[in-house]
């Protein structure tokens, strides 16, 4: 969606976002990250201090959750649920948002499964496992 420049994916959201408070036209890329940023007012200043927010590393080691990452999964986890890949994943969102009775709370804790997924696909040097992932989004 970005590419893999991460100065360049972080100016896309910063980009999105001054359009969006500018009033602009907006394409659907854009208009699917402002309101990721919308849902997240403590990084909107951060997207306003557009060298701070390029340069910036974020590390655990720092205890700080990186503002890009989140909003990224937040994106990938919406696009997943839009398009019902992988398959189930639909009713599971639907499901989970309606009991915790918050969209965006069902979310971060999707979010948590997508993680582990990537991150286990990564250590391994291979795909994501989508059973191991839908089954951790149905054991929430």
């Amino acid at each position: 969606m970005f590419g893999q420049d991460r100065s360049e994916m972080r100016r896309t959201f910063q980009t999105a976002w001054e359009k969006a408070r500018a009033g602009e036209d907006l394409d659907p890329t854009q208009r699917a990250i402002a309101e990721v940023v919308e849902a997240h007012p403590e990084y909107q200043a951060l997207l306003t201090d557009s060298e701070a927010a390029l340069d910036r590393d974020y590390t655990p080691e720092q205890g700080e959750t990186n503002p890009f990452l989140h909003m990224g999964l937040h994106l990938a986890l919406r696009e997943q649920v839009g398009t019902d890949r992988p398959a189930g994943i639909r009713p599971l969102h639907a499901r989970l948002a309606s009991r915790l009775g918050d969209e965006h709370e069902a979310e971060h804790r999707m979010m948590e499964c997508l993680g582990q997924a990537l991150w286990e696909a990564q250590r391994n040097g291979r795909a994501p496992d989508e059973a191991a992932y839908l089954e951790c989004l149905k054991a929430l």
